[in-house]
């Protein structure tokens, strides 16, 4: 009688994809305090944001994320994919 093979189970993906979630997460979490500050700069209009106020915009973003905060969220994402794993708490890594 043959054996069936072992159905698929992608853990080591569903692993990937949780980091990357929880990076982006992290990263915004970063930025936010930045960026709404320079939105709040923003005079209040409806019409398209001119140059200056894009490269402006751009400079904020840069700084924004700066200074380490890319490796600490990249480590925070880690540390709570981890966590998750320990814990069985995220599905599909169990």
């Amino acid at each position: 009688m043959p054996s069936r093979p072992p159905p698929f189970r992608p853990s080591f993906t569903l692993l990937l994809l949780y980091v990357a979630g929880f990076f982006l997460c992290y990263a915004m979490l970063f930025a936010l305090p930045d960026l709404i500050a320079g939105y709040r700069e923003l005079p209040p209009s409806t019409a398209p944001l001119t140059p200056e106020e894009l490269e402006r915009a751009k400079q904020i973003s840069q700084h924004a994320l700066g200074g380490g905060k890319v490796l600490l969220a990249l480590l925070a994402a880690l540390a709570t994919a981890g966590l998750g794993i320990w814990r069985k708490l995220l599905p599909g890594v169990r």
